[in-house]
């Protein structure tokens, strides 16, 4: 039988690139991104992946893409934005921008992979984030589109008996996003207090890599200062 395979956004960088490496020794990969060549030489170094660039806002390109897939075992969400401020300040495009990627892409792309899914009883994961389940001042578009996402998660775990779907909550993650999101907010860039990508991935694969009998259906993971 040929290897599981796993889809993962957001997969040129950041917590997406350590998600494909930590799946790479047991499934075959598409590597989904916007920046080809990122991409590309990711795939390269890894054992079964080849990329696979699609905009995920655009729902024509998306439908084409994933109309090609023959199949798919497990649907790793990692790409997101992360525009701060204050809610005085926040625009309709702001809020248009940050919902398109971090909400709708999401569940249009989920909704397009369910036959697959369905068909391999497989697994959806949601990187989410702290901001997900609390939200702070500044961050009200951003975790407004988290809590969002995971209510799309709890009710497609409700509704897709046969699929696994795990949300992932994270702290602070020292990635390039985590870079402009400290300039947002004006503050130093401390990594030493941050989680590693590699951390992160490893949560995820202790999800996706759990017995047949296990649902994994929330991690929260938080930052040990080294």
């Amino acid at each position: 039988m040929s290897r599981p395979v796993a889809l993962v956004t957001g997969a040129s960088r950041g917590i997406g690139a350590a998600v494909a490496r930590v799946l790479a020794p047991t499934h075959d990969l598409l590597l989904g991104g916007r920046d080809e060549g990122a991409l590309g030489e990711l795939a390269g170094s890894l054992e079964s992946a080849r990329p696979w660039p699609v905009e995920l806002t655009d729902p024509d390109a998306l439908a084409a893409a994933t109309a090609r897939l023959t199949r798919l075992d497990v649907l790793v969400h990692s790409a997101g934005i992360a525009e701060l401020g204050p809610l005085a300040d926040a625009d309709a495009d702001v809020w248009r921008r940050t919902l398109d990627v971090n909400v709708v892409a999401v569940a249009e792309l989920t909704r397009l992979t369910l036959p697959l899914l369905r068909a391999a009883r497989g697994h959806v994961v949601l990187i989410n984030s702290g901001a997900g389940l609390r939200a702070n001042p500044g961050w009200g578009v951003y975790a407004a589109s988290k809590f969002a996402l995971r209510a799309f998660a709890d009710a497609l775990r409700a509704e897709e008996d046969d699929l696994r779907v795990t949300s992932v909550h994270p702290g602070r993650v020292d990635t390039d996003m985590q870079r402009g999101v400290r300039e947002q907010e004006s503050g130093d860039y401390q990594p030493n207090l941050y989680l590693t990508p590699d951390s992160v991935a490893r949560a995820v694969a202790t999800a996706v890599h759990a017995g047949d009998d296990a649902h994994v259906t929330e991690v929260v993971v938080r930052p040990r200062p080294r």
